[in-house]
């Protein structure tokens, strides 16, 4: 088999734990397997890179953060090659360069458009263990690119679908896609498998378990994908396209605190003032999640809209620079917000959902200030400081931990 495995930051966070991972990826190819290897940047390397350029430059451009963030992969690509060859292996690290994985031009949540394979191949054919730098790519300048936070992930399987891999492991510091964060709700269960589209959902809705766009990929090239721990031997979670399991209301609660409300006031009540507000968003490449209209006084309207915390500044700069043209009263925004969301794929088929979820927030004292609504999620934006709360008594209503398992 062609296995391509991927490794996050806390798996490879210290020397202790790159031997573990050398030790499991010279298993692997024991077995009689090929193996390719992406890795993440050791534990808080990123957040440390980060922290540095703020020291130096608060408002560096994506480019250059782009620059400084790809070095964190590239250190744990060449340590791992060291731990394999250490332990009498054979391995060769490479980086987005080598390799060919070309992105778009988008600099801090760029897009792969293709990857070479041809070096991994001969690699391969030399009896070599490929070890890949997650994250990153390059774009047609030839400048260095990001995808986005948990972008490995996305790396991983886009690999797996180019190199046409048997299986896809997404390792991590969890056992596989639990019903909630097992580290806030306590009585949270592991799933044996999920739907591409409701791990989709999850994942673009705040469970940091998978990237969303690697979920994407895995759905469209039908990559065999697991969701394992690198820290144990257990199964993990298959991400399919159909699953065996009774379908239940709700297969998991996700909850997402890397979030912004902005709120454009006072904008004259006419036709394209939407379009026009949405459009500087898109022109920023800034993603607009949860939107609500509401009607004014006087001619005008309220619009309001979620964003990820990491765009605010640049949603702001647009916004209040165009603050005329779009016939605004004031800009408002509100850090101080999260979405709680719940996932199933027999919300669709089963009424009364959205009431049990409203009712899970007023017994616990939540105040709701959005919604949006699929269909096969709700989506709630409400305070911050409610959302652990919010997320452990949304659990109990639906009682997921107990019910939403494949029976044996």
């Amino acid at each position: 088999m062609l296995i391509v495995q991927k490794y996050g930051g806390s798996s490879v966070a210290n020397a202790e734990r790159v031997f573990n991972v050398a030790k499991r990826i010279l298993a692997t190819q024991k077995e009689g397997n090929d193996v390719v290897v992406v890795l993440s940047a050791q534990g808080k390397t990123t957040d440390g890179l980060i922290a540095k350029a703020k020291e130096i430059n608060p408002k560096a451009s994506r480019r250059e953060m782009d620059m400084l963030l790809v070095t964190g992969e590239q250190q744990s690509v060449a340590l791992m090659a060291m731990a394999i060859n250490a332990l009498g292996g054979r391995a060769v690290s490479l980086n987005a360069v080598q390799v060919g994985i070309e992105t778009t031009n988008t600099y801090s949540n760029a897009r792969i458009r293709k990857i070479h394979s041809e070096r991994i191949e001969n690699e391969l054919e030399q009896g070599n263990i490929v070890l890949v730098t997650g994250f990153q790519g390059v774009n047609m300048l030839g400048d260095m690119t990001t995808l986005g936070r948990g972008g490995s992930d996305t790396s991983a399987v886009a690999l797996a679908a180019a190199l046409n891999a048997d299986l896809c492991e997404i390792y991590t510091d969890v056992e596989g896609v639990y019903t909630a964060d097992p580290r806030v709700v306590k009585d949270a269960r592991k799933l044996d498998e999920i739907s591409y589209d409701e791990m989709l959902e999850l994942a673009s809705l705040g469970a940091k378990v998978l990237h969303c766009r690697s979920v994407e990929v895995a759905k469209k090239y039908n990559v065999k994908l697991v969701v394992r721990s690198s820290m144990s031997d257990a199964p993990g979670t298959e991400v399919k396209e159909e699953c065996k399991m009774e379908r239940m209301l709700v297969s998991g609660v996700a909850a997402d605190k890397n979030v912004s409300r902005i709120s454009v006031l006072g904008v004259k009540d006419e036709p394209g003032k939407a379009f026009e507000i949405f459009d500087l968003m898109a022109r920023e490449k800034v993603s607009v999640d949860i939107i609500l209209q509401t009607n004014g006084h006087d001619g005008r309207q309220d619009i309001s809209f979620t964003i990820g915390q990491e765009d605010l500044d640049i949603a702001l700069k647009a916004l209040e620079e165009n603050k005329e043209r779009l016939t605004a009263q004031e800009i408002a925004h509100d850090e101080n917000v999260a979405k709680l969301s719940i996932v199933g794929a027999g919300m669709a088929t089963n009424p009364g959902v959205a009431a049990m979820f409203f009712e899970a927030m007023y017994d616990a004292g939540v105040n709701i200030e959005m919604i949006s609504t699929s269909e096969i999620k709700i989506t709630l934006l409400i305070p911050r400081k409610d959302i652990d709360e919010a997320m452990i008594a949304v659990h109990d209503k639906f009682k997921i931990a107990s019910v939403n398992m494949r029976k044996d």
